[in-house]
């Protein structure tokens, strides 16, 4: 999931609207798993345990560029718009660098 060193990973930090984050999690799915599409390697969403008015949207990317064509495409902005009153603004994309990772089925089928 993470990607290979070199990379780049984008974070994006979800807080859903109070008594929304059901109609959120149902809502932005098909977006997030869209970024598929338009040349992301992987993606995720995920919920927090502890607040499940918390969500993390991730991603892994070559290049800045490709994220700009998913996040800024007409898809992607109109889920946004019908999104829209379910969770908070700003959405603030973070940056990360992947600079290692590894999992165990990568190792068992390198070993």
């Amino acid at each position: 999931m993470i990607g290979q060193p070199g990379t780049r990973l984008v974070e994006i930090n979800w807080v859903a609207n109070p008594f929304r984050a059901d109609k959120f999690a149902a809502a932005w799915r098909p977006a997030a798993e869209a970024a598929l599409d338009y040349g992301a390697t992987s993606w995720a969403l995920l919920r927090s345990d502890e607040d499940p008015s918390h969500f993390k949207q991730l991603a892994v990317f070559e290049d800045k560029v490709a994220w700009e064509r998913y996040w800024l495409s007409e898809e992607i902005s109109e889920a946004r718009a019908a999104a829209a009153g379910l969770f908070q603004i700003p959405i603030l994309p973070e940056w990360h660098e992947v600079v290692g990772a590894a999992s165990l089925a990568e190792q068992a089928s390198a070993g």
